[in-house]
């Protein structure tokens, strides 16, 4: 059975709003406010929307920190721990936990890469670090690793593997993950273009990028769907096609910040090797804006 689900809806993977000297916090608190006020399910922080490989360890612990402190136990935190070191995303695991994180969204190892016995023992040192729930965080096309369905298998049995945040692009490994482990394992949807198919096949929610900008429009394809409105969840996951397509445009979170600088919320700089949102992309994507909020 599957212990106590760590959220179900739309949670929002946050940018985090970097300045000259370092984070903007007062700036995150805002983005932190939106959210609740929004209605999110739950808020994601130290991922891959949030630039987390240029983070260092005393940012990251305090962006944390700082979410856990604003959301005030309203919603669950999920905090990014993950590394291509095991040790490291141990000690960020354990670091996690002390500053009351609701839950682990853990990467697989990227660059070094591992084959399925690393991922296994790797993943299996980090539950033995904290207590806190782990959601697995798949990610082919930024790690170079595709979870497979022997690793699965394996920790679909653990006590602290709660959910996996699926973000590669095939719906039928989506569908088959599902049809074999989501009697023990919560399925999240990792692709905010994927979010209807996935609920369909059981995927419990989403870990959203466009929520940063449209928190209540993708919490509604969730709540349609949920009452039993296929029609309108239909219509507004198609609606908002083009414009998650220009989000996509480059590299994320490149696109999703500069939305929010043109919709007038400061979403701060970007940190290098990431670099600003070239003007073609930049004309596309404020034309699918202007689509939906104007």
């Amino acid at each position: 059975m599957i212990n106590k689900r760590i959220f179900e809806g739309v949670a929002t993977a946050l940018i985090t709003p970097f300045c000259e000297n370092g984070i903007d916090y007062k700036l995150f608190e805002q983005q932190l406010k939106f959210q609740l006020d929004s209605g999110v399910d739950a808020v994601c922080v130290a991922g891959t929307t949030g630039e987390a490989p240029t983070l260092d360890d005393s940012e990251h612990i305090r962006l944390i920190e700082c979410a856990v402190s604003y959301c005030s136990g309203k919603i669950p935190v999920i905090a990014g721990s993950g590394s291509n070191c095991t040790n490291h995303a141990c000690e960020m695991s354990k670091k996690a936990m002390e500053k009351g994180a609701s839950a682990l969204l853990v990467v697989t190892p990227y660059y070094n890469k591992a084959n399925d016995e690393g991922l296994l023992r790797s993943y299996r040192k980090i539950e033995e670090a904290s207590s806190l729930p782990i959601i697995l965080y798949n990610v082919p096309s930024r790690t170079g690793v595709d979870i497979s369905d022997y690793v699965y298998s394996q920790l679909c049995n653990d006590g602290l593997i709660y959910a996996s945040k699926e973000a590669s692009p095939s719906i039928v490994k989506f569908a088959n993950l599902c049809a074999c482990y989501r009697d023990k394992m919560d399925f999240i949807c990792g692709n905010d273009e994927m979010l209807l198919p996935t609920l369909s096949l059981g995927g419990i929610g989403c870990i959203s990028v466009i929520a940063n900008i449209l928190p209540k429009e993708t919490r509604q394809i969730y709540t349609y769907y949920k009452q039993g409105n296929t029609e309108k969840a239909t219509e507004m996951q198609l609606k908002l096609m083009p414009l998650i397509s220009a989000l996509f445009s480059d590299i994320n979170p490149i696109p999703v910040k500069a939305a929010m600088a043109y919709l007038g919320t400061d979403s701060g700089m970007l940190r290098l090797p990431l670099c600003e949102l070239c003007e073609d992309k930049k004309k596309r994507l404020i034309y699918e804006l202007d689509k939906i909020i104007g």
